[in-house]
This record gives structure tokens, C-alpha cells and sequence, in this order.
């Protein structure tokens, strides 16, 4: 039975779901921030950016890629309106020029705290990342080993978890379109004594802005929770996806036109939690498996599973010990070239601890360090060490330093390119990890109780990263450790609240980096977004100007250079709701209009993307 089909005969089931449930949960409306929901420091220094459900509807997005298009630091690409070709151009996500790589990539993602990816060649795949059902997505600027490991940066899907008391909440909302497109999505969560659940549902399809551009989403997930006493409970997430998408091809050239990329998997997971005030943590035992076929050309299928442990505990006042385990396993297969992958495992323990001490004035001063160590039954062992320290003043000022190391090993794309290319042999077993040194200052300032100001300088240097060469650059053919290139940057972010229903956000981000042709790194990239609430009318809007990059994947071929760019553009979007009571408390119809100044811009020469288009639906709620 395939996926799509469970999809829909998740949604019919939603009202059979309502009625059983004689409670309903009282609404709450927040205007909120626009295209960011805000940014936090953890007692580590590290920083993350959010964006949470109510971004995701506000910049009327279908998929990860264009949940984040918004955020600073972040870039996109893209083919088409619904569905990701491939897991580069064709639709990915990149962290301030992070995650360029192919194969393999600097950044990967994870579905609450599980990594799901496409295993055989160590990049994500946006359509494997279904954004509704969602409570946020969390975006990790850089290594930070005391979360995740094997990664220089990571977004993390966080799912919607049930309400806390007895009742059952749930929206179900359509939409359609310019090119075809045509949108339902549907999630209920609710809470009967101390057994929680939530259930979601997506389908997205699209015949595309250009001939050979239509796509097709398909998704249904599903938690189940019991809660054992106050301070444990388990639970179990389930997820399923389908999905296809064209390429259009080049319209210079007609490359790639029509070719098919299919992707679909499913992932499980148990987690136990406890929480005793002084100590908590939770142990995660997954498994997850997909595959994705290009037509013509590869048919590639990952298996993953393994085990993560956490826990966090306050030993002594204004301490805390984080402390716990990752185990990894994956392996993969590639037809029709008959490769088949051996068992690639990676242990990770890790331990962190950081000390909050009053130093007078208001003032707290926390330092931090830590180290997470690698075990790989493949290739050389790594440490990734960490330190960090704030400075806070109360309420109003918090500036922060942080060093970090990321570690980043060869998956199993550098084996699949060995049996591709016969002449290498063995020599990716004498790989070491890709590594990069994380350094980064910043502050947040939270000048009123409307005003937060957010500003960070990083600089990243990469090194040993792995390509492979040819005589007469080496006396033999060989995998090497010998990419290195450092990026610097800068970023600011101001949310400010004009009233209780007005707020706006800008982003500004600067990226310069060594390798002048390092793709999808943009030098400047501004942000802007205005969200307005005034009786039954919800406004928002988002805008982005962004200079000329370069773009195509960075080979791993030794010496490979990428000459293809694409120029600046300047895009805004705007989204229209109008409350409805008789939709339900949350229920609207809403109009969403993307490109409004129907400007021209492209993530791959040859690639425009759409001009001016348009969306109408509603919302219901209960």
C-alpha cells in the first residue's frame, strides 16, 4: 500500500477522531515574530535560531527548505514549487556555506534528536522532512558536540507534542493554485489521563511553474505517549514519507529534462524520559530506512539504527553536568552497480559541565567545556572538545564566547565512489574525519520588553576534508585528507514588538570565505518580515535580498572548481488571513501571494524559479 494512500486514509479519519473526545482545549492567539520565532543560548554559549509553527504558516511554506529560506545564515535551493530533486541544487538546505559538499555533506538532520538523512551518500533530503505536524525547527549554526555529533552543523524537526491536560486539539487546513498546486494538511494531539497523542498528516501536489516541474509530497506521522508517574514516560514516534519530483532541465541546454527523483522512508522511535528536578534525561532507541531512485541513473537505499542517551544533572547550585551516549549504524546499497555496504558504526560518548556564579552587580558569569569522543569501527578515532563562557546581567544583556570542534566523518559515499571508480581501491579505510575549528562571539540584548537585538561574529576552518586525486598530483589514485578553506561571517537579527498585534524582524548576514568559489554562499543576505493582527485580519510578510553566489556542489575530485553562479535577487511574499469563528477558534481563510514584484531569480543557471503566484484556502480548527 503506498504512503500517500495512508496519508488520506489518515485524514478521513480525523473526524472519527474528534467526535470519540467530548473535551475541547481553549484557543490561544499570538501574533508572534515573523520569519524567526527567536534565537537562544544554551548554558554552553551555543546558539540556535527557531522557527516554529506559526513561522511555517505565516510564510504559507510546504517544506523545510522554504520554512527556512528566511533565516539568517541559512541558504536554499531549489527546482521546483512542491518536491525536492536530489539532495544539492535541487533542493537543499545550507548553514553559512556549510552543507555544500557532494557527496556527503558538512550538515545533516534530524527528526526530534534522530538522524534521518539519506545515509548512502551523508546528505539530507528535504522531502524526507515533512514540516507539518511540527512544533518547530531548530537550526544549529556551527558544531556543537555537546547535541550532535559526526556534523558541523544540523536542523533538528522538532513534532508537536499533546496538550497537558485532558482534551483534544487539532487543525485541519487546504490550499491551491497557481500551476496546479494543491495543499492538505491535517494534525490532531490531545491527552486522555496519562496516555497523550498527536497524529498528522500531509499531501502536496504541484504541476510545476515550467514544463517537467511538478512534484508530489506525501506524509503521515504518529506519537504515541503513556506517562508512568510524575517523573517517567515513554513514548513512540512513527513516521512515514512518499514523494516524487521532476527535473524541468536546463532551458538553455534541455539537460536533466524530465528525469524522476522518487524518494520515500520511514522511521520508529522509543523514547523513555524521566524528569526528578535535579536530574533528567532520556534514552531514544530508533531505526529509520528509505530510498531514493533517479530515473535514469541510481537507485540508492540507507538503513539506520541505534541508540541516544542523555542526561543532565544539576550536582551542585549553579552547576550542570550533561552527559550521555551515541550509537550510530547504517549501511546501504546502490543498484543497478551491485554495491553493497559493509556496517559503518560511530560510538560518541560526551560530557559537558558548566558553572553559573554571581559575580556581583547583577552580573552572572557561567564557563563551560567539554569533549566528545569518537569510536568508528571503520576508520581513525577523533576527539571534539568545547568551551564556552557568558556574561549576563540579569534580564537585559548576555554576551557570550564559544570554541568549538566539529568532526565530520567520510559516510558511506566515499566507499560507493571507490567501487565506481576501481582504481582507488581501499584507500578511503585511511581517511581521517573532516574537521572544523568553531570560534564565535555575540551578544543578545534585550533592550525593553519588545526589543531584542542578536548579534554574532563567527570564523570556521575547515581542514582535512576529503577528496580524491590522480597522478601526477599523487603517485597513485587516492582518497586524501587535503581540502582546507575558512569562512568568516557575521550576522544580526532585531525583533522588535510595535504593538500587541504589530511585530517585525530583520536579519543580516555576512559571509567571506577563502575559497572564492565555495557554493551557496552568498556575501550579504538581508532578511525582513512584518507580522499584523487587527480584528479578523492576520497580515504577514517576508522579504529577502540576497548578492550573487556561486552554486553546483563542491566535487570531492581533487582541484575541482565551480564556476556557475547565479545573480542577486530581491523577492518579498505576502500571506492574507481572515479569522472565521465559524471555522473554529483558529479557523481562517487566507490568500498567499509569493514573487508579489514577479521578479526573476534562480538557484542554478538555467533554473528560473517562478514569477508572481498565488494561493487561496482556509483553516479549520476544533
Amino acid at each position: 500500500m503506498r504512503k500517500s494512500a495512508i496519508a488520506w486514509a489518515t485524514a478521513l479519519a480525523f473526524p472519527f477522531s474528534v467526535t470519540a473526545q467530548t473535551q475541547t482545549l481553549d484557543a490561544v492567539i499570538v501574533t508572534g515574530s515573523p520569519v524567526i520565532e527567536g534565537n537562544s543560548t544554551d548554558t554552553f554559549a551555543s546558539f540556535r535560531t527557531t522557527v516554529s509553527a506559526q513561522q511555517i504558516e505565516d510564510l504559507n511554506a510546504v517544506d523545510a527548505a522554504a520554512a527556512l529560506r528566511r533565516t539568517p545564515g541559512v541558504s536554499i535551493s531549489r527546482f521546483n514549487p512542491v518536491g525536492s530533486f536530489g539532495g544539492e541544487e535541487g533542493g537543499a538546505v545550507y548553514i553559512r556555506g556549510m552543507g555544500t559538499s557532494r557527496p556527503g555533506s558538512e550538515i545533516k538532520t534530524y527528526i526530534d534528536g534522530i538522524p534521518f538523512y539519506m545515509g548512502v551518500w551523508s546528505h539530507p533530503l528535504l522531502d524526507l522532512l515533512p514540516v507539518n505536524g511540527m512544533d518547530r525547527l531548530d537550526v544549529y549554526k556551527g558544531p556543537q558536540p555537546q547535541v550532535f555529533g559526526n556534523t558541523f552543523g544540523a536542523v533538528n524537526l522538532v513534532p508537536k507534542r499533546s496538550p497537558g491536560r485532558d482534551g483534544v486539539r487539532g487543525d485541519a487546513s487546504v490550499r491551491g493554485g497557481s500551476f496546479g498546486t494543491f495543499i492538505e494538511q491535517a494534525d490532531l494531539s490531545g491527552r486522555s489521563g496519562d496516555f497523550d497523542y498527536s497524529l498528522a498528516e500531509g499531501y502536496a501536489t504541484s504541476d510545476g511553474h515550467r514544463d517537467d516541474a511538478d512534484g508530489r509530497l506525501a506524509n503521515v506521522m504518529a506519537r504515541v505517549g503513556y506517562r508512568f508517574n510524575p517523573h517517567w514516560s515513554a513514548s513512540v514516534l512513527l513516521l512515514a514519507v512518499d514523494n516524487t519530483a521532476r527535473d524541468p532541465g536546463n532551458a538553455d541546454t534541455g539537460v536533466g529534462k524530465g528525469d524522476r527523483y522518487d524518494t520515500d522512508g520511514h522511521l520508529a522511535a522509543l523514547t523513555v524520559e524521566h524528569d526528578h528536578g535535579w536530574a533528567k534525561g532520556s534514552i531514544k532507541f530508533y531505526e529509520n530506512s528509505g530510498k531514493a531512485i533517479q530515473k535514469p541513473g541510481l537507485t540508492s537505499k540507507f538503513d539506520m539504527y541505534g541508540v541516544r542517551w542523555r542526561e543532565d544533572f544539576k550536582p551542585w547550585s549553579g552547576g550542570l553536568v550533561s552527559t550521555g551516549l551515541d550509537v550510530d549504524s547504517l549501511s546501504g546499497k546502490v543498484s543497478p552497480v551491485g554495491f553493497k555496504s559493509r556496517q559503518f558504526t560511530i560510538t560518541s560518548p560526551f560530557v559537558s559541565v558548566s558553572h553559573a556564579a554571581v559575580v556581583g552587580n547583577g552580573w552572572t558569569l557561567t564557563p563551560s567545556v567539554g569533549i566528545r569522543s569518537y569510536q568508528h569501527n571503520q576508520l581513525a578515532n577523533d576527539v571534539a572538545p568545547h568551551a564556552g563562557v557568558i556574561l549576563a546581567h540579569e534580564d537585559s544583556l548576555a554576551l557570550r564566547a564559544n570554541y568549538s570542534r566539529g568532526v565530520n566523518y567520510p559516510g558511506i559515499d566515499a566507499a560507493v565512489l571507490s567501487h565506481l571508480i576501481s582504481a582507488l581501491g581501499t584507500s578511503w579505510r585511511s581517511l581521517d574525519a573532516e574537521k572544523m575549528d568553531h570560534k564565535e562571539v555575540g551578544l543578545t540584548w534585550y533592550a525593553s520588553e519588545a526589543t531584542t537585538l542578536d548579534v554574532a561574529f563567527f570564523d570556521d576552518d575547515v581542514k582535512d576534508r576529503y577528496v580524491f586525486a590522480f597522478p601526477p598530483s599523487v603517485p597513485a589514485p587516492a582518497f586524501l585528507n587535503l581540502g582546507s578553506y575558512a569562512v568568516q561571517g557575521s550576522e544580526v537579527m532585531l525583533q522588535h514588538r510595535i504593538s500587541s498585534g504589530w511585530s517585525v524582524f530583520g536579519g543580516w548576514t555576512w559571509l567571506n570565505s577563502s575559497k572564492s568559489d565555495l557554493p551557496y554562499a552568498p556575501r550579504t543576505n538581508i532578511s525582513v518580515g512584518t507580522t499584523w493582527r487587527g480584528g479578523p485580519f492576520r497580515i504577514s510578510f517576508d522579504a529577502q535580498n540576497q548578492s550573487r553566489m556561486t552554486v553546483l556542489g563542491q566535487a570531492r575530485a581533487d582541484g575541482s572548481a565551480n564556476t556557475s553562479k547565479v545573480g542577486g535577487f530581491t523577492v518579498a511574499n505576502v500571506r492574507v488571513g481572515y479569522a472565521l469563528p465559524a471555522l473554529g477558534s483558529r479557523g481562517e481563510i487566507f490568500a498567499a501571494v509569493e514573487n508579489i514584484f514577479d521578479r526573476d531569480y534562480e538557484f542554478r543557471s538555467g533554473y528560473r524559479m517562478p514569477g508572481i503566484s498565488a494561493q487561496v484556502g482556509l483553516k479549520t480548527s476544533f
